[in-house]
């Protein structure tokens, strides 16, 4: 098994392992908290903080920051790598805490204005005590997130991979623990309950952001990491970071107007329609992260090392590939889980309306799985080149197609819209950028008929989960785990080549 494989395998394992717990506190948050205007408040509060923690920590900042210290690594040397880092992170600490201040200062009318205006007044206030209390975490995630981008451009992926799974058992303890009035039980063992109702997720939040800086230390410890107090932002190296985040920064941010526009868009409609989509993006969030995200991040080092070596036929003929492999492990995973959602979401213990919300808000989404995933490659692909631009201008042509789309459709078609929109603008981004590299380097979209042969499979895939669904002598989420199994199982030698092409890579 070849390097990028190896990687790939031990992130997705981890991220597999990261999304079991975060759907172990999904559930649990469901039952103690159900589709109330609470949880709604919960995720609109987490809008602002989460954007400065995309923009600062492991977002922007790291993914700007890897191709520059790739390049340090091979032609300096690892103790002036470790400088250019400590200069970043600094300067990171430094800007997170004092854009937290201005929140902190300004959160009401960034609530009232922005993220929610169609809460109630007591709605709107508890949004507002929250987010500030959320940017605590975001402040530790300024260091935990540049941690992570460290390690990877050193090409470890352990202890960044068992990060996320950290922050989700922080996360636990603060709904299972910190939230209910009574405790809570699972199974036979009664956990003690504090009672401090939605602001003990707060809590949970902090701590697990604590436990994701942690984790990394003895990965800093491995690869001789030494503090220097220093930022100097005249550094030709810092400038050289900083010109790949300013637009990377604006980058992400166009990318956070989907969460915001979301949430703003689902406060005017009924009460869960906030969780619901929510709910809905987590779920397709589970298979692409898994895919997408594990492939991508154990990619961008390797091309970054292309790059810097000029070896532009390795560079394209690696991103031929990586495209090959998403389009074969994405399809197919959206459409046995469309065919399966209703008996999995089951788990959640919603009632039959909540339910339903959140399987057609999952079903839209997981539409759109492949258009993220190749999404993922497509931006680290120009990263790797250190074009910053070009990724920033799909992604501000993205964000208006959003805006527009998600505004026209949710009058037209409500909360459905608002998902469709998402499908629509992020998978034309993803076609625009391919189309974009395609021109600069003719060659990456050599796919065959692969295409055609994995869409084929995937509709017989999904045609068996129904009929499984039908006869299986079960019910609920054991019946659709077992249907959704045997789908993939059955799609699997279908799609073999393009998994041993992964296995090569």
């Amino acid at each position: 098994m070849k390097h990028i494989a190896r990687s790939s395998i031990i992130l997705a394992v981890f991220f597999a392992l990261d999304k079991v717990l975060a759907l172990f506190r999904q559930i649990i948050i469901a039952r103690v908290f159900g589709l109330s205007y609470e949880l709604d408040v919960f995720n609109a509060a987490n809008n602002i903080p989460d954007l400065l923690s995309a923009l600062i920590s492991g977002g922007a900042l790291g993914v700007a920051l890897i191709p520059v210290l790739s390049e340090y690594l091979e032609h300096k040397g690892r103790p002036q790598a470790w400088k250019l880092f400590s200069r970043i992170l600094n300067l990171a600490f430094v800007v997170t805490g004092s854009i937290a201040v201005l929140i902190v200062i300004f959160a009401n009318p960034i609530v009232r204005f922005v993220v929610a205006p169609g809460f109630p007044a007591e709605q709107q206030a508890l949004t507002i005590e929250l987010m500030r209390l959320d940017l605590l975490a975001i402040v530790i995630f300024s260091i935990s997130g540049l941690v992570m981008a460290g390690l990877q451009a050193n090409q470890h992926f352990l202890l960044t991979a068992m990060a996320p799974a950290m922050y989700n058992i922080g996360q636990i303890f603060g709904v299972a623990i910190l939230a209910p009035e009574s405790g809570y039980k699972i199974g036979p063992l009664s956990l003690p309950g504090y009672g401090l109702g939605i602001h003990g997720l707060v809590y949970g939040v902090i701590i697990g952001a604590a436990f994701h800086l942690l984790i990394q230390v003895p990965g800093l410890i491995r690869y001789q990491f030494r503090w220097h107090p220093a930022i100097d932002i005249r550094h030709h190296s810092v400038k050289q970071v900083l010109a790949l985040l300013g637009p990377r920064v604006l980058t992400m941010l166009f990318i956070h107007v989907f969460f915001v526009t979301r949430d703003n868009l689902a406060s005017h409609l009924e009460e869960g329609a906030v969780t619901a989509l929510n709910y809905g993006w987590f779920i397709m969030q589970v298979p692409e992260t898994m895919l997408g995200t594990a492939i991508s991040i154990a990619l961008l080092p390797t091309l970054a090392e292309y790059i810097a070596r000029g070896d532009k036929d390795k560079y394209r003929e690696m991103i031929n590939r990586i495209v090959r492999v998403m389009i074969a492990l994405t399809v197919p995973a959206a459409a046995l889980l469309i065919v399966g959602l209703p008996s999995l979401v089951s788990i959640l213990g919603f009632d039959q309306a909540g339910s339903d919300l959140v399987v057609l808000a999952s079903r839209i989404y997981l539409l759109g799985i492949t258009g993220h995933a190749l999404l993922e490659v497509a931006v680290r692909a120009f990263y790797a080149q250190q074009d910053a631009r070009t990724p920033l201008f799909a992604a501000a042509i993205n964000a208006v197609v959003y805006v527009i789309l998600a505004v026209w459709l949710s009058r037209w078609l409500g909360f459905s819209g608002i998902a469709i929109a998402n499908v629509v603008s992020f998978s034309s981004e993803a076609l625009l950028l391919y189309y974009l590299l395609n021109r600069q380097m003719p060659g990456f979209l050599k796919l065959g008929r692969a295409p055609l042969r994995i869409l084929v499979i995937s509709a017989v895939g999904a045609g068996l989960v129904f009929f499984l669904l039908q006869i299986l002598p079960l019910s609920g989420v054991l019946s659709g785990a077992i249907a959704v199994g045997m789908g993939a199982l059955a799609v699997m030698p279908f799609i073999w080549p393009e998994i041993r092409l992964l296995l090569k890579l």
